[in-house]
């Protein structure tokens, strides 16, 4: 799959309010470098975008290596919007709930989920998630 390409001054594809540069990109751009998104929340965020941007490789540098599906393939949809309900972090362990919006094939969804994360050597790496009905 072809990446797309994000100008960092945009708005972040995550509805944070900033621009990618200063909230996903910065995380998308600094993985070579070491730089780690601070919190779940902010790995969740940067997956998410990562997921719309057709990051690839982002996205498996940063799934847990016990649950990690060692190769990926993003299917056609269109990201359309996140919203975080809920972020919490204690000592090594983080969780966040979300209701991602999607379109695939024309028609709408919706994705309601609690990930789970996890803190090793200093960097948030996403373990799974459960599906949760629909609101």
């Amino acid at each position: 799959m072809k990446k797309n390409v994000l100008a960092f001054h945009a708005a972040c594809p995550c509805n944070s309010g900033l621009t990618y540069g200063d909230c996903c990109g910065r995380w998308h751009a600094g993985l070579a470098q070491g730089l780690h998104a601070p919190t779940p929340e902010a790995l969740m965020r940067s997956r998410y975008s990562a997921y719309g941007l057709g990051l690839i490789d982002y996205l498996l540098a940063t799934w847990h290596p016990s649950t990690s599906p060692g190769e990926l393939e993003l299917p056609p949809l269109k990201w359309l919007g996140l919203e975080v309900r809920q972020a919490q972090a204690a000592g090594d362990a983080g969780v966040v709930e979300f209701v991602a919006r999607y379109r695939e094939s024309g028609r709408g969804a919706r994705m309601h989920e609690i990930s789970r994360f996890v803190q090793e050597d200093g960097r948030w790496l996403y373990i799974d998630g459960e599906q949760q009905a629909p609101d």
